[in-house]
């Protein structure tokens, strides 16, 4: 209201009474806000406002194919997500209201879940069996009706009930039976969190330690970490079996459409066909059996099939970036606010502080998603082949992506909400839901901080590899050459060239990211060994433990990075590998221009490089914004997806001011 009055007083400095022509004025005026005024003369306006806020500079215009752009980035899947918006699209009694119960939202998500598979046939499981990247495509788009609807998906057909660090759960193998006892020893045994447990779950997978008698003065032994499938519910009456205890977890900061619970077991049997025997198996005379000679490989295999569920968190995380990017740009390129004197008012995206929130986001929303493209295919490479240095690869990749990108993600939308003003703040347009039901992204399948500590310590084990005269795996081949180049003295030549051209050159860029990564890691590696002779391993590694998180953050960003590079030179649309190699630059060097000060220290950036990269993320960033509307509707996201009344492509106020009650 205050803010009302002030602008009000802005319109009318005089203490008289306003006139009929006053009032007339003020409500046109009013009005331009929900009704945009087109540019003249091809956008001409706009343009020049934008010249205005980013500092003179010209931009020659861009033109963007959108279907074409749309086609590369949505790939072969693109049919199977049109199939999960046009049933959904025919169903609006399973759409997900704007105001719901907990209760009622978890008998919605089982429905559209239901509906998914019975009505619209598509199978996830056998997608996940056949075709990883279809079912991660599915993922996407179930995930863009409701994010509950995606993890709820994602649970039922995984069974997961994992607590793996520091198990305590035991199966015990009853030869006399043949059976495995399962057993919750103590309350830190419950399982927490359990998807689907609370009301419409009838199995579990769950993770114990096998316990094996034995014949000898031990009594039993533990063989490890093993996975077990364990009815919680009768398939008749859907009550919960004996010695099953489950708890509701309750209403949740977001995704309450899934029914989170606690499990405990109290000496609950189950055959021995009910062991998930690939990694190990036991016979009816109680022998053990593995592929696998120790128990640290075989809890290193049992845990690589985690891998598919950080793999769909990275993937899912990227498809809410784009979400809450497209409503947030759609909403700066429709609202209009001050401008020139005497002149319409402008988008407010055509001002530079509205361009650097967005335009560097949008730029991450296209690396990221052609990152985890690159994700996906390197997984289903690996459930193909079973190559245990692929698997190793991919391990620390989805780690690492997954951890990056949720966190990224997570900040993001609430930068869009503010990006949006008080419009941002309505339930309708989404940000509340979209922030609360993905901000778990940063703790489901392990939390981002220890996730990242995976990778610094893989890192490190390559680097010590390296000097020992191992190979290294694709993904970290650049370390080979890191030793010797990156890591060279800087050319106090190059550290001061500040052309477009050598800024906005590939190769450029790529150096600048590797070597950070390589003096991050040399240095690491340096500081560890030091203190760990007066602190020991553990200590020396907590000491170091913000700068091995920012070794590993920045080793992603060079992937991205390079997997964007790679992208942009195999896109076949002139028009469109033109648009990508503008926001790859944009990312590139949006990226730099953050860490200067690490590129500064080491005299790898000269000040007046420095001041030229300052100055030419801004100016790409107001080329992007140019073609932000085409960019963000190469992502493809029909109005069933984005929702929100301020981001729809066409009479976006009209509806918003209709739901409100005008």
């Amino acid at each position: 209201m205050a803010a009302a009055q002030e602008r009000s007083q802005s319109w009318n400095q005089s203490d008289e009474p306003e006139d009929q022509a006053t009032v007339a004025r003020r409500i046109r005026r009013l009005t331009s806000h929900l009704t945009p005024v087109p540019p003249s003369n091809g956008g001409g306006t706009a343009l020049m406002a934008a010249e205005g806020c980013a500092g003179g500079k010209k931009a020659a215009a861009m033109a963007v194919d959108e279907a074409a752009l749309s086609v590369y980035m949505r790939g072969k899947h693109r049919d199977i997500q049109e199939k999960v918006y046009e049933y959904f699209k025919a169903r609006p009694d399973l759409q997900t209201p704007i105001e719901i119960s907990k209760d009622d939202h978890r008998e919605l998500c089982l429905k559209q879940l239901l509906g998914l598979v019975r009505e619209a046939g598509i199978r996830p499981f056998r997608y996940v069996v056949e075709d990883p990247a279809k079912y991660f495509a599915v993922a996407e788009a179930v995930g863009g009706i409701d994010i509950s609807l995606g993890i709820k998906m994602g649970v039922q057909y995984r069974y997961l009930c994992s607590n793996v660090q520091g198990l305590q759960t035991l199966a015990t193998f009853d030869p006399m039976t043949d059976e495995f006892v399962i057993d919750t020893p103590n309350d830190g045994a419950i399982k927490w969190w359990i998807g689907n447990a609370a009301v419409h779950g009838k199995f579990a997978t769950v993770f114990a330690r096998l316990i094996l008698p034995t014949h000898d003065t031990k009594g039993v032994t533990d063989m490890g970490v093993h996975a077990f499938v364990v009815p919680i519910r009768d398939l008749k009456t859907h009550g919960v079996l004996p010695g099953i205890e489950i708890h509701d977890c309750g209403h949740k900061v977001g995704l309450n459409g899934v029914d989170n619970g606690a499990l405990r077991f109290r000496s609950v049997r189950i055959p021995r066909d009910n062991l998930l025997n690939r990694f190990g198996d036991v016979s009816r005379d109680g022998r053990y059996t593995s592929s696998l000679p120790t128990i640290n490989k075989r809890f290193a295999a049992t845990l690589g099939e985690l891998v598919g569920g950080r793999v769909g968190l990275s993937y899912s995380s990227v498809g809410v970036l784009k979400i809450a990017a497209t409503i947030a740009i759609r909403y700066s390129l429709l609202r209009q606010q001050f401008g020139p004197p005497k002149q319409p008012e402008i988008s407010i995206l055509d001002y530079q502080s509205q361009q650097h929130k967005l335009m560097p986001m949008l730029a991450s929303a296209y690396a990221f998603h052609f990152a985890t493209l690159h994700l996906v295919d390197k997984y289903s490479e690996m459930k193909k082949s079973h190559d245990d240095e692929l698997a190793g690869d991919v391990h620390a990749l989805s780690a690492g992506l997954k951890a990056y990108v949720t966190s990224y993600t997570a900040k993001s939308i609430s930068v869009c909400r503010e990006a949006c003003g008080g419009h941002g703040y309505a339930a309708v347009n989404r940000f509340g839901s979209l922030r609360n039901d993905h901000d778990i992204f940063q703790t489901f399948e392990g939390d981002n901080t220890v996730l990242l500590q995976q990778v610094a310590g893989d890192l490190l084990k390559r680097y010590q590899e390296k000097f020992k005269g191992g190979t290294l795996s694709v993904t970290w081949n650049y370390l080979k050459v890191s030793m010797n180049t990156y890591l060279s003295q800087p050319n106090p030549v190059t550290a001061r060239w500040e052309s477009e051209d050598h800024l906005r050159d590939p190769q450029f860029q790529l150096d600048a990211f590797r070597y950070r990564t390589s003096r991050l890691l040399q240095s690491a590696a340096m500081r560890l060994r030091k203190h760990s002779k007066t602190l020991g391993s553990f200590s020396a590694w907590n000491r170091c433990l913000n700068h091995l998180l920012t070794l590993a953050e920045s080793h992603i960003e060079s992937v991205i990075l390079a997997k964007f590079i790679g992208a942009v030179k195999s896109c076949p649309d002139e028009k469109s590998r033109a648009a990508l190699k503008l926001v790859c630059d944009l990312y590139a060097l949006d990226r730099i221009w953050k860490d200067i000060g690490t590129y500064r220290n080491v005299d790898y950036v000269a000040p007046n490089k420095a001041k030229a990269i300052h100055k030419l993320v801004d100016y790409l960033s107001f080329q992007v914004r140019n073609i932000a509307k085409e960019l963000v509707n190469a992502f493809d996201l029909p109005d069933l997806i984005t929702r929100a009344p301020i981001a729809m492509k066409s009479e976006a106020y009209s509806q918003y001011t209709q739901y409100v009650g005008f």
